[in-house]
């Protein structure tokens, strides 16, 4: 069984539980230094080797980095969809995950590694699950977080052995709660035959403003950090990001949602009312918060929200991989679908960017970082290409 996928009605009920692990696992790591090695350990500011950092959640930390698309074919390579594919039937994540997979899984394909050359290390701090509170350092209110110290504090082992350059910031979702968001809209499709724009809508005006005072205590946070460490603020610059839609509008959504299509084939169970809400109502009204929070903080702001236009989960545009269709950053999907059974992969990836998802916003890092410290642009695909098609546009 593939998540909800070929399960009859009667059988729903029971499986559809499983869903209460679609972590938007929204990931943390002691001194996880991909993509070079660290610093001499008593360099000062501009001493060591140029780094780019990421700190934050799930979205930023590469989860979901294991699969290119999604396949319904559910034994060996799932038609070459799955990174951590031996043989047989043989998987090993940490080919993907590292010694993180299954708790922060910073992939590697992680935005700060697929951005290329912007510095000469790059070093992921982001943990699937985090929220603010684990960005924090711990002397001011920060909690550690999957057996690691608090985001923050190890940033200032970091600028310690590094010239950081670059920090790149995606947290507030689950501040927010955006997978039991999820969970809850998946349950009204499966369970309910109800909306759950309503409800949802009134919990997330209760709480956007308190999470985005904590987003701004992150930023504030980071400079604490990296002034201790002796770095003036114009010698390097904060990136702030907003999350892209992993579902698209529900006139965009390929399957109808009169039958089981999106429940057992395409991963998306979701109605068409709840998914307009959530791609043209939520994730807008999350990014513009995180943009006033950019603002107030003088940090630059990338703009995400777009940034899968056509590729989510379910798209017209887009479709799942086939024995006679080849994955691609062209063709294929790039976010996870719900795989609420766990038989590819662990529930936790669902939602989040895959591979080619992962490819393109490390593309779209790259270009901000091209543009001023305190730009603030949308980063958009180019329909029918892959992540050399991303573009950046004012923000919205």
């Amino acid at each position: 069984m593939i998540g909800f996928r070929n399960v009859s009605k009667d059988r729903t009920r029971r499986r559809v539980r499983r869903l209460a692990g679609v972590g938007m696992a929204l990931p943390l790591a002691v001194t996880a230094l991909l993509g070079g090695g660290a610093g001499p350990a008593a360099a000062s500011p501009g001493n060591g080797p140029t780094a780019i950092v990421s700190m934050g959640d799930s979205y930023i930390s590469g989860e979901a980095g294991r699969w290119k698309g999604n396949s319904l074919t559910n034994s060996g390579s799932r038609t070459g969809t799955d990174r951590a594919w031996i043989s047989g039937s043989t998987y090993d994540p940490s080919k993907v995950y590292g010694t993180t997979a299954g708790g922060c899984d910073r992939s590697d394909a992680a935005e700060v590694l697929s951005a290329g050359a912007v510095a000469a290390v790059a070093v992921n701090l982001a943990c699937s699950g985090a929220v603010s509170d684990n960005v924090f350092r711990a002397s001011n209110g920060g909690v550690p977080f999957k057996g690691e110290a608090p985001q923050a504090d190890q940033l200032a082992a970091v600028a310690a052995a590094d010239d950081v350059k670059v920090i790149a910031l995606s947290i507030g979702g689950n501040d927010l709660g955006f997978a039991d968001i999820i969970k809850e809209c998946a349950y009204d499709f499966v369970l309910w035959n109800s909306y759950c724009y309503d409800d949802q809508q009134a919990g997330v005006d209760q709480k956007i403003d308190g999470v985005m005072a904590k987003v701004g205590k992150s930023v504030d946070e980071i400079r604490a950090v990296m002034r201790g460490a002796g770095y003036a603020d114009s010698s390097y610059r904060i990136v702030l990001q907003s999350y892209p839609s992993p579902i698209p509008r529900g006139a965009e959504n390929r399957y109808t949602q009169s039958d089981w299509s999106r429940l057992n084939t395409g991963g998306c169970p979701f109605w068409n009312r709840d998914s307009d809400w959530a791609r043209d109502s939520l994730v807008p009204q999350i990014a513009n918060g995180i943009k006033a929070v950019a603002a107030a903080k003088g940090v630059q702001f990338l703009d995400l929200r777009d940034m899968m236009q056509g590729r989510e989960v379910c798209a017209k545009a887009s479709t799942q991989v086939t024995a006679t269709s080849a994955a691609s950053a062209k063709t294929s999907e790039w976010a996870r679908w719900i795989d609420n059974n766990a038989s590819q992969g662990l529930v936790q990836e669902s939602m989040h960017p895959n591979y080619f998802g992962q490819l393109a916003v490390g593309r779209c890092l790259a270009l901000a970082v091209a543009q001023p410290a305190n730009a603030s642009s949308g980063c958009k695909n180019t329909p029918g290409g892959d992540q050399s098609g991303m573009y950046l546009s004012p923000a919205s």
